[in-house]
Parts: structure tokens; C-alpha cells; sequence
């Protein structure tokens, strides 16, 4: 009985690694929605200082806890995998894009906000050093990387979302579940 406790335990994602993805997707859409809103601010505005400089925050904090998120996955044993193995690859590498997209994202974020070589106070809590302009119009070129790499990362996150969905739906499958913990030892039995 403990080996098969054991072994059910392995077929679950941690709950901290479930609750860091689900606020990871409400952060990634809040910050998204607060960018292309951040865009039609004028001068006059009174959100024109404060709004970037939370969006600057969330987006640093954002960042140590996916750094943190990517860290902890080398150690961390992946729950049973479902579907084909051209499912398997496809869902791997959708994965690696979200995180390279959110890493590109993070980079492309410190380049517009530092390059005038000002840190970035991070909610008055500390402050991260700005390293200043490297190249010519830094604030302009990042700041357009940037746009297109937040929409991305939305293109990609629908897609991690409808392919979960499919799972669910048509495959009848507990990928879905394992995320939302509502599997059990005997819906793992049936799938694997």
C-alpha cells in the first residue's frame, strides 16, 4: 500500500508548482492587458508614473519567481505524460517557447525601463540596477521587441490553454486534472 501511495504521489505536479503556473497565467494576463492599456497614457495622466512603475515591479517579481519556477523543474520529476509521442514533443516544445518567450519578455522589459541608466525600484522594496543604453535608441527597439513578444506569449499561453483543453475533451485524459489537482489513484489507473 505505502509503494502504491509512492507511486501516486510521483503521478502529481506539487501544489506550489500548480499554484506558481495558475498565478503565473493571471499575472502574464493582467500585465498584458495593463501594457496595451499603459500605451494610451498621456503625460496628463494621472496612472502615467505609477502604472509603469507597478508594472515594472510585477514584471521583476514575475521574474524571480519563474527563474525560480525553471530552477526547481530540473530536480522535479514530471507527472505521467499523455497522448502521442508527437503530442509529447509538441507539448515539450511548447513549453520551452513559453519560457523563452517570458525570458525574452523579462530581458526585453529591463532594457526599456534601464536605458537611460536608472534603476528600477521594485514597490520601494529594493531596487535593480540599471546597466543603461547599449545600443542606439535601446528604449524604442526593446519597447517594440517587447509589444510583439507580449503578444506572442498570449498566442502561445491560448495554445498551452486549447491543447489542456483537448486533452480534457476529446482525449479524456487527466493532463488537465494533474493541473487543477481533481485526479485521483483511480483515474490515473484508467489513463495509464
Amino acid at each position: 500500500m505505502v509503494l502504491l501511495t509512492l507511486s501516486f504521489m510521483k503521478q502529481r505536479w506539487p501544489i506550489w508548482l500548480i499554484l506558481v503556473h495558475w498565478l503565473t497565467l493571471l499575472v502574464v494576463i493582467g500585465m498584458f492587458s495593463s501594457g496595451l492599456w499603459m500605451t494610451d497614457l498621456t503625460y496628463y495622466s494621472e496612472w502615467y508614473k505609477t502604472a509603469p512603475h507597478w508594472h515594472k515591479s510585477v514584471g521583476l517579481l514575475l521574474l524571480a519567481i519563474t527563474l525560480t519556477r525553471l530552477f526547481t523543474r530540473i530536480f522535479t520529476k514530471r507527472p505521467l505524460a499523455f497522448g502521442s509521442k508527437v503530442e509529447q514533443l509538441a507539448s515539450k516544445a511548447g513549453h520551452s517557447a513559453l519560457y523563452l518567450v517570458l525570458l525574452a519578455l523579462f530581458t526585453s522589459g529591463y532594457l526599456i525601463s534601464t536605458a537611460d541608466g536608472r534603476a528600477i525600484e521594485v514597490f520601494s522594496w529594493f531596487a535593480v540596477p540599471g546597466l543603461g543604453e547599449f545600443i542606439e535608441h535601446q528604449e524604442d527597439l526593446a519597447g517594440e521587441v517587447h509589444f510583439y513578444l507580449a503578444w506572442t506569449l498570449i498566442v502561445l499561453a491560448s495554445l498551452h490553454g486549447l491543447a489542456a483543453l483537448k486533452h480534457h475533451v476529446v482525449d479524456k485524459d487527466a493532463t488537465l486534472k494533474q493541473m487543477l489537482r481533481l485526479h485521483s489513484l483511480n483515474n490515473l489507473r484508467k489513463f495509464s
